[in-house]
């Protein structure tokens, strides 16, 4: 009898510890994907909402099966380690960034978790991976660079404004940045447009970087985004209506708020396929053989209630070929 009871109770052990190493398991199973940014929640509201329905399309619930830590620098870089640091210790399955400086306090923080950037400049100049076709280590995701985009713009620009031939650059004063300006410039010089370049690297500076842009007379003025410049979005195109320089941006969320014109990549598809990245690594791919993408969708956008604030006629042309008015 004493066996039997000492079996049964043995049994009763054995079976409480399966059933709740089966509980710990089974609660490891939900994947947690770290955000992080280095903006502001509101800023990246409508894109963290595109990643989510990305998810969810390929069957993740938030609460469910997935779960999401946010972390936001709110403007501050140099938070950026320290929130890196701390997705880390919670050892998240993946990192989800969504600039170059963001990606690069992710991977200064692990050689092992996944990190999917869903944009970013110049991942290959910026050294964050070795090349597109194969990133090699532990980065993949998508950058918001294709041939030629600000050489782009400028020639939207001067089709908006025919008669421009002074253009103010405002930019911060990062590598990237530094890229697309030279890009705008040698496009502006095929078009016989002077290009005048102000740098910002404080919001303190940007009433007198406009005082200063003003003084060479521009007819039109292209926004450069850095991270400085994404954060103070607003600030900014309200400061260009001041100063009643029209303004061409890079995405749409800036002619939403009274640039001129945009013209970029998607950035809600962008945010979209971020979600398929982390669905592969999540069953098992290696971001190193991920290759990156470059942006094959963009939209141009025109904000035809802020061009008749500053007095400008728009071509008609132009608002057929406009993916978007905003009216």
């Amino acid at each position: 009898m004493n066996r039997e009871i000492f079996s049964v109770t043995l049994g009763a052990v054995f079976l409480a510890l399966s059933l709740s190493a089966e509980a710990q398991q089974t609660a490891r199973k939900v994947p947690v994907i770290g955000v992080l940014r280095t903006d502001t929640p509101s800023i990246f509201a409508t894109r963290n909402e595109a990643f989510r329905q990305g998810l969810r399309d390929l069957g993740y619930i938030e609460g469910k099966n997935i779960q999401i830590e946010y972390r936001y620098a709110e403007g501050r870089s140099d938070r950026l380690p320290g929130l890196a640091a701390e997705l880390v210790r919670l050892k998240v399955d993946v990192i989800l960034t969504a600039s170059a400086s963001a990606a690069q306090a992710a991977g200064n923080a692990t050689a092992a978790i996944p990190i999917v950037v869903a944009s970013a400049g110049d991942l290959v100049g910026s050294g964050l991976v070795a090349s597109l076709a194969r990133p090699g280590g532990n980065i993949t995701g998508s950058t918001s660079l294709a041939p030629d985009l600000s050489g782009k713009r400028i020639e939207l620009l001067k089709e908006i404004l025919p008669q421009a031939s002074r253009v103010a650059v405002l930019l911060d004063p990062g590598p990237g940045d530094q890229d697309q300006l030279r890009e705008t410039e040698t496009a502006a010089r095929q078009l016989g447009v002077k290009v005048h370049a102000v740098e910002v690297k404080d919001r303190n500076e940007f009433e007198n970087a406009y005082v200063a842009m003003a003084k060479q007379r521009p007819d039109a003025m292209i926004i450069i985004q850095g991270s400085l410049t994404l954060n103070y979005r607003t600030q900014l195109v309200e400061l260009a209506l001041k100063h009643r320089l029209p303004a061409m941006c890079e995405q749409a969320e800036w002619a939403q708020d009274g640039c001129v014109a945009s013209y970029g990549p998607d950035l809600i598809y962008f945010y979209r396929r971020a979600a398929v990245f982390v669905d592969k690594i999540l069953k098992g791919t290696k971001p190193a053989d991920i290759p990156v993408e470059q942006p094959s969708k963009f939209e141009f956008v025109i904000n035809l209630k802020a061009a008749k604030q500053l007095g400008l006629t728009i071509p008609q042309s132009m608002l057929f070929r406009a993916d978007k008015v905003i009216r």
